[in-house]
């Protein structure tokens, strides 16, 4: 909202702008930073340098997870439903890359972890308190294809559960906020009815001055007579008491 003051009276002009929250405080934007390093990181260790298209794809699949996600913020600003659109591409590219992880696991006969799995549970817990690369980075060049197959899993998820939440948040504040064409309908209109309103309180006002200007005028006029009065007596005064002095003048022989 910002402020607009005319005379005496201040109005809203109401903002066709929506308040987003800041994509690098998105805990499901950090995971997906961590998980870009990690697949990039994952592919060059483990996936052959040439010839095997898989590279590109997960490491673009991962990228565009996480380009989708900061796009999707900036133009939710004036599009809730850009955002929505973006985020989905979002979570396809996680759909994409989560089957890439499974597809490698599954071809190269390596486990996919689960809940019964002793390693599951403290992988779960790690992934789930950690969001920052600083926590994951140590690790890139120490865990086993398994290892850090399992954990890219886990992250993909983790970001696809958390976008999920997201979305619906959003979907119910399209729907009952709607997009920026709405916003700038009830911008408009709010506009209009503080004008209106404004006006109303100018013709309410406006007799009230009338009658001020009108008391002001006739006190003016009042003034003004007394001040020609007192002026005229003034000049009486001067001129008999020149009269006085030209006689006393005579009187006593001067000039």
């Amino acid at each position: 909202m910002a402020n607009a003051v005319d005379g005496n009276m201040e109005f809203t002009i109401p903002s066709i702008f929506r308040s987003v929250a800041k994509w690098q405080d998105l805990r499901f934007y950090q995971k997906s930073v961590v998980l870009y390093q990690l697949t990039y990181s994952f592919c060059v260790r483990f996936l052959p340098k040439y010839g095997d298209r898989t590279v590109d794809q997960m490491v673009q699949s991962a990228r565009s997870c996480k380009q989708n996600i900061v796009e999707g913020s900036e133009n939710g600003k004036t599009s809730t439903a850009m955002e929505l659109n973006l985020l989905n591409v979002a979570r396809s590219s996680i759909g994409e890359l989560r089957q890439d992880y499974e597809d490698f696991l599954k071809s190269r006969q390596l486990l996919q972890w689960t809940p019964t799995d002793q390693r599951f549970q403290p992988m779960q817990e790690f992934t789930k308190s950690h969001n920052q690369l600083a926590n994951y980075e140590p690790y890139f060049q120490k865990w086993t294809a398994e290892e850090m197959a399992n954990v890219g899993l886990t992250l993909c998820y983790q970001v696809d559960t958390m976008m999920n939440k997201y979305l619906k948040k959003l979907e119910d504040i399209f729907v009952k906020e709607g997009g920026v064409k709405e916003r700038m309908h009830k911008a408009r209109t709010e506009y209009r009815m503080q004008q209106d309103k404004r006006l109303e309180e100018l013709e309410r006002r406006l007799p009230l001055l009338e009658q001020q200007l009108s008391a002001t005028q006739a006190e003016a006029a009042q003034w003004k007579a007394a001040y020609e009065n007192l002026k005229q007596r003034a000049l009486k005064a001067y001129n008999r008491q020149q009269e006085e002095i030209k006689a006393l003048k005579l009187q006593l022989g001067l000039k």
